[in-house]
C-alpha cells in the first residue's frame, strides 16, 4: 500500500506541476505574440507590467537599487574613474559600470556572510580561520577591479604591440600617394584589433563634424598608451608646423618599432627573477628532500 500510495502522490504532484508549467508556457506564448503587435495598448496596468520581460520587472530594479547604494557609500568621482577604466578596456557603456557598481556592492555585503561560515558554519577558529576569511574577503573585494584591470593591461598591450605595424602600413599608404585619412580608412580595414578601432572611430569622430586635433587627443585619451600618445603629439605637431606627414610616420615607425624591442627584451630580462620564486618554493625543497633525505635517514640510524 505504501507504494501504490507514494506513486500516486508523485503522480499528483507531476500532474499539478505539468498543468503549471503549461499554463505559464501558454500565458508566455501569448505575450510574445502580442509584443510583436504594432500598436497593441494594454488597459490593465498589470497585464501591461506582464507583458514585459522578467529580468525587466525584477532584475532590473534590484540593479538600480544596488548601483544606488554603492553610488551613494562610494567617494567622489568613483563613478566616473571607473567610467574612464571601462573605456580603457574597451567597453564604455553604461549598463557595464552600473553592473561593475552592483557587482562591488554585492561583494562587500558578502564579507560578513564569509566570516560567519567560516567560524559559524565550517567551525574553524584562530588564526588559521582569520586567515582563509580574510583570503575570501580579500578575493571577493579586490576581484571584480583586478579582472578590469587585467582587461585594460591586455588591451593596452595589444595596442602598443600593433601599433608599429599599423605605421608601417601607414607609411606605405601615405607615400603612395594616399592622405592621412584615406590611409587610416585603409589601414582600418586591413588590420583587425582595438587599435584599428579606435583609429576608426576617431575616423568617424572627424566625419561628424569634430576636428583632427580633437579626435585624436580623445582616442589618446581613451587608450592611455604612452606609445599612442607620442604618435599623437607628432601628428598634431605636424599639422601645427606644416612638416611632411610621411617624414614623421616613417620617424615614428622606425621608433615604436625600437621600443617594442626593447619591451620585448625588457620581459626576457625579468623572466629569471619571475622564474626565482616558484625554484625556491617548489623546486628546491623536494630536490633536497630526495638528495639530502636518505643521508639524513642513514646519519640518524648511525647515531
Amino acid at each position: 500500500m505504501f507504494p501504490l500510495a507514494l506513486a500516486l502522490l508523485a503522480g499528483a504532484i507531476g500532474l499539478g506541476l505539468w498543468t503549471v508549467l503549461g499554463a505559464a508556457d501558454e500565458k508566455a506564448t501569448v505575450r510574445a505574440s502580442l509584443r510583436q503587435l504594432d500598436g497593441y495598448e494594454v488597459d490593465n496596468v498589470r497585464d501591461q507590467e506582464l507583458l514585459k520581460p522578467v529580468s525587466a520587472r525584477t532584475v532590473a530594479p534590484i540593479m538600480e537599487r544596488l548601483v544606488e547604494i554603492g553610488s551613494r557609500f562610494t567617494p567622489d568621482g568613483y563613478v566616473e574613474k571607473v567610467r574612464d577604466r571601462f573605456i580603457s578596456s574597451g567597453n564604455g557603456s553604461v549598463d557595464a559600470v552600473d553592473r561593475f557598481i552592483a557587482l562591488k556592492v554585492v561583494a562587500v555585503a558578502l564579507v560578513p556572510v564569509v566570516f560567519i561560515v567560516t567560524f559559524g558554519v565550517l567551525g574553524m577558529s584562530g588564526l588559521m580561520g582569520f586567515a582563509l576569511a580574510g583570503i575570501f574577503s580579500a578575493v571577493l573585494v579586490i576581484g571584480p577591479d583586478a579582472t578590469l584591470n587585467r582587461k585594460i593591461a591586455e588591451r593596452q598591450h595589444d595596442i602598443r604591440v600593433k601599433l608599429p605595424d599599423v605605421l608601417d602600413l601607414l607609411v606605405i599608404s601615405v607615400e603612395a600617394g594616399l592622405g592621412f585619412e584615406q590611409a587610416l580608412d585603409r589601414t582600418v580595414s586591413a588590420v583587425p584589433g582595438p587599435l584599428t578601432q579606435e583609429f576608426a572611430r576617431m575616423l568617424g569622430e572627424t566625419r561628424a563634424g569634430a576636428s583632427r586635433a580633437n579626435a585624436m587627443r580623445a582616442m589618446e585619451k581613451r587608450c592611455n598608451v604612452a606609445e599612442l600618445r607620442s604618435f599623437v603629439l607628432a601628428i598634431l605637431q605636424a599639422d601645427t608646423f606644416g612638416v611632411s606627414i610621411g617624414r614623421v610616420l616613417r620617424a615614428q615607425a622606425d621608433e615604436m618599432r625600437i621600443k617594442r624591442r626593447q619591451m620585448a627584451q625588457e620581459q626576457a630580462q625579468k623572466a629569471p627573477v619571475k622564474m626565482l620564486i616558484p625554484m625556491v618554493f617548489c623546486v628546491f625543497p623536494p630536490l633536497f628532500i630526495v638528495v639530502i633525505g636518505p643521508a639524513i635517514i642513514n646519519i640518524t640510524n648511525n647515531f
